[in-house]
C-alpha cells in the first residue's frame, strides 16, 4: 500500500476589495430618478394648489438667492469634508424636505409658505449633494482601476435613461395615486440613494484636506487658521467669473448660449407646459412630452458621438441650432398632445449635438487649474438665471396667458439663434482642442480659490 502524494495547494488569490463603482451608480441613479420624477410633479402640485401661474414664478425667485450662496458654499464644502458624508447628508435631507410636503397636506393642507420653506430646505440638501457625488468620480474609478474618460460616458448614458424614465414615471404615479402621494416615491429614491452612498468606504471620500488634518497636528492648527467657507466661495466666484467671461471670447460665447437654453427652455419646462397642460385638466401628460424631448437627447447625442468626426463643428453647430428653433416654436405654439409630443422629439433630437458641442467647449477651454472654480460659479450663476427667466415668464402667464407666455419664449429663443449663428467669436469654430487656443493666462489659478474639484460632471447646458 502506498501513500499517494500530497497535493500542492492552490494559492489564494490576493484579496481584491469589492467594486465600489456599481453601487456608485446606483446611488447616482436613484437620485436622479427621485429628482427627475419630482420635477415634473412639483410644479403640478404648487399650480393645483395656489391655482396662480405667479406663485410659481415667485417661489423659484424667492428660492434663487440661497441657491446661490449654497452652490457657492457647497463646493467649499467638499473640499474639506468628506465626499461621501456630504452626500449622503444631502440626500437625507433631500428626501426630507420631500416627504414633508404629502405630510404637511395630510395635516395642515399645503400653502404657498410651505413651498417656500421645503423648497429652501430642499436646496439645501440637492446642490452640495450633487457636487459631491460628482466629485467622488475620479476617487471610485481610481479605487476600482477604471478609466474615468469611460466611466464619465457610462454615467452619461446612465443619465439619459433615467432622465427618459423619469417624467414618464411621474405621468404614471400621478394618475394612480394623485400628484401629491408621488412625491412619496421622491422622497424613497433620495432615501435609497443616501443608504446606498452609506455602503461605499469612507477612504472614497476623502479629501486632500481630510488626509492632512489626519496626518499630524500641526497640520489641523494650519487648517483651522485657513480662510473661511465664505471667503473661499467669494474668492471661487470671481476667479470662475474671470475664466468665464473675461478671458476668452469663444467661452464666453458658449456660456451665453448655454444660458439661454437653460432660461428658455427651464421656462417653456417648468412653467409654460405645466400650466397648459394643468389647465386642460391632464396635468400627467407632461411627464410623456418630457420623456419625449429626453429620449430625442439620447438619440441624438449617441449619433453625434458616433458621427462626431463625419462633420465640421460649425456645421454641427449650425444644424443643431436651426432644428432647435423650429422645435422650440412647435412648443411654443401650444397644438394639440401629438404635434407637442413631435415637437418635443424635434427639440431633443437636435439639441443632443447642440449639447455636446457646448459642452466640449465649456470643458476644454476652461483650464485645469480654474476648472474648480470655474465649473462652481457656472453652476451657481445657472441656479440663479434659470429662477428670473421662471419668474419673468410667470409675469406674461398671469397678465397675457399661457399661449402668449410659449410664443414670447420661442420669439426669445429665434433671437439668441440669430445671436449665436451671426456673432463672429461662434462663426469660425476652432477644429482643434480649444486649450491650445486659450489664453496663456488663464491657466494661472486664483490661489485664493482653494483647490480646483478633479472629475467634475460634464457640463450639461440641458439641464433637467
Amino acid at each position: 500500500m502506498s501513500l499517494a502524494a500530497p497535493q500542492a495547494r492552490t494559492p489564494r488569490p490576493p484579496h481584491r476589495p469589492r467594486k465600489v463603482a456599481p453601487r456608485y451608480l446606483l446611488s447616482c441613479a436613484l437620485s436622479l430618478l427621485g429628482n427627475s420624477v419630482a420635477g415634473v410633479v412639483l410644479p403640478l402640485v404648487l399650480l393645483a394648489t395656489t391655482g396662480d401661474a405667479l406663485a410659481a414664478g415667485t417661489l423659484a425667485l424667492i428660492c434663487a438667492a440661497p441657491q446661490f450662496l449654497i452652490g457657492l458654499v457647497g463646493g467649499a464644502l467638499i473640499d474639506r469634508f468628506n465626499r461621501r458624508n456630504v452626500s449622503i447628508v444631502s440626500d437625507m435631507l433631500s428626501a426630507a424636505s420631500v416627504a414633508l410636503l404629502p405630510v404637511v397636506d395630510m395635516i395642515w393642507g399645503l400653502s404657498f409658505g410651505w413651498f417656500v420653506i421645503l423648497g429652501l430646505l430642499g436646496a439645501v440638501g440637492d446642490i452640495p449633494g450633487m457636487t459631491a457625488r460628482d466629485a467622488l468620480a475620479p476617487a471610485v474609478c481610481e479605487r476600482d482601476g477604471r478609466s474615468l474618460q469611460k466611466f464619465m460616458g457610462l454615467t452619461q448614458s446612465l443619465d439619459s435613461l433615467v432622465v427618459i424614465v423619469g417624467p414618464a414615471l411621474a405621468a404614471f404615479l400621478m394618475g394612480a395615486a394623485g400628484a401629491v402621494n408621488a412625491l412619496w416615491f421622491t422622497a424613497v429614491m433620495s432615501a435609497g440613494a443616501a443608504l446606498v452612498t452609506l455602503t461605499l468606504p469612507r477612504t472614497v471620500g476623502r479629501t486632500g484636506n481630510e488626509r492632512a488634518l489626519a496626518g499630524s497636528a500641526a497640520a489641523i492648527a494650519t487648517a483651522t487658521a485657513g480662510p473661511g467657507l465664505v471667503a473661499e466661495a467669494w474668492a471661487s466666484l470671481k476667479s470662475g467669473a474671470a475664466v468665464l467671461f473675461v478671458r476668452d471670447e469663444l467661452l464666453r460665447s458658449c456660456m451665453l448660449v448655454s444660458f439661454g437654453i437653460v432660461m428658455i427652455l427651464g421656462s417653456l419646462q417648468g412653467l409654460v407646459l405645466p400650466v397648459h397642460f394643468t389647465a386642460a385638466g391632464t396635468p400627467e401628460l407632461l411627464g410623456y412630452v418630457l420623456s419625449a424631448m429626453s429620449a430625442g437627447m439620447l438619440v441624438s447625442s449617441l449619433a453625434y458621438a458616433a458621427l462626431a468626426s463625419k462633420l465640421r463643428r460649425r456645421t454641427w453647430f449650425i444644424i443643431s441650432l436651426a432644428g432647435m428653433a423650429v422645435g422650440v416654436l412647435a412648443l411654443g405654439l401650444l397644438p394639440s398632445f401629438p404635434l407637442l409630443l413631435a415637437g418635443a422629439l424635434l427639440l431633443g433630437l437636435f439639441a443632443g449635438p447642440l449639447s455636446a458641442l457646448l459642452g466640449f467647449y465649456i470643458f476644454d477651454r476652461i483650464p485645469e487649474g480654474n476648472r474648480g472654480s470655474a465649473l462652481g460659479t457656472q453652476n451657481s450663476l445657472t441656479l440663479a438665471a434659470a429662477p428670473v427667466a421662471v419668474f419673468a415668464t410667470s409675469l406674461i402667464v398671469e397678465a397675457w396667458g399661457a399661449g402668449a407666455a410659449a410664443l414670447a419664449l420661442a420669439v426669445c429663443w429665434g433671437a439668441a439663434t440669430i445671436w449665436a449663428l451671426t456673432t463672429h467669436t461662434l462663426r469660425d469654430l476652432a477644429e482643434e482642442d480649444g486649450s491650445a487656443a486659450a489664453p496663456s493666462d488663464v491657466r494661472t489659478a486664483d490661489r485664493n480659490a482653494g483647490p480646483a474639484a478633479v472629475g467634475a460632471e460634464h457640463p450639461s447646458v440641458l439641464a433637467e
